[in-house]
């Protein structure tokens, strides 16, 4: 798996089944600690997101929150300590109800091949090991055409994504990850590098979803115009929880978003995002 796509195959616990788990937290860590090489990252990191929350991941560059959210969904494995997703270890993947979760992953490019059109970005969201067919089919173009109609972006998808700006490009990763219709979305810095319009757009997609019930699990360096949706607030430093409570305005200013420091013009000729199986993340 690769950092930018999930598995959708659960055959152990199929998406529709939630006897088992419906009285489980959406995530749960406790006692994490990873170790990369010589270094350690997240040091004795516990937490739990209860299903229907909206939660901000805070830190500085370099805190840990991207290898924290990579712990998460199981890209990289702990040094110590236990993950669950709806109530299931992250040590069991086959047993993952990856169908249940979104991923919208951080600041994704092209590395290579055919251009794709949002729509096929979008439809790339419904691979499963075992159903190399899932994103084909009418059925599956249906699904498409509703994540991107979710995220204002239906009139766009026969359009290549190169020719869209980086807020649109963000949007389509958020619709790709819609088309498996998650109860839990999990975003690692969804506003980063897009314009004030674009993050006023994103904030009321997410406001929506989450009015909908659905768990939003949001990794922020500055909270900006998400600042309405965050309930709670999880900051680290230096990999650990330096702070752990209710979003307060005291955290909006403190990781406000400056456009002129932070933020330039958007450029539409840029390289977002494309299929799957190419898409890569950035790291730090």
């Amino acid at each position: 798996m690769n950092d930018t796509e999930l598995p959708t195959d659960s055959t152990e616990l199929p998406v529709n089944s939630t006897d088992n788990v419906s009285h489980e937290a959406a995530i749960a860590v406790d006692d994490l600690s990873v170790v990369l090489g010589a270094t350690q990252i997240l040091s004795d990191i516990s937490f739990t997101v209860a299903k229907g929350s909206s939660v901000a991941l805070l830190g500085a560059n370099g805190s840990g929150k991207s290898t924290l959210v990579r712990t998460i969904l199981g890209i990289i494995p702990p040094s110590a300590g236990t993950v669950r997703v709806f109530g299931v270890p992250m040590s069991s993947r086959r047993a993952v109800p990856w169908r249940r979760i979104g991923y919208v992953p951080q600041r994704v490019s092209a590395a290579s091949g055919v251009p794709a059109t949002a729509l096929e970005v979008v439809r790339s969201g419904l691979l499963a090991p075992r159903n190399l067919w899932a994103k084909h089919g009418r059925k599956a173009k249906e699904r498409a055409l509703a994540a991107l109609d979710a995220v204002g972006l239906a009139d766009r998808a026969r359009d290549h994504v190169q020719v869209l700006s980086g807020g649109q490009s963000q949007r389509v990763l958020i619709a790709r990850a819609l088309v498996r219709d998650p109860e839990l979305l999990i975003l690692d810095e969804p506003l980063a590098g897009i314009d004030r319009t674009s993050r006023e757009t994103l904030a009321e997609i997410l406001t929506d979803l989450h009015n909908r019930g659905v768990t939003l699990f949001t990794v922020l360096h500055q909270i900006g115009e998400l600042a309405s949706v965050v309930q709670r607030a999880i900051e680290l430093d230096s990999g650990r929880i330096a702070r752990d409570g209710s979003f307060s305005p005291e955290d909006a200013a403190r990781h406000h978003i400056d456009d002129d420091c932070h933020h330039g013009p958007e450029s539409t000729t840029g390289r977002p995002p494309h299929h799957a199986p190419v898409l890569r993340t950035e790291t730090r």
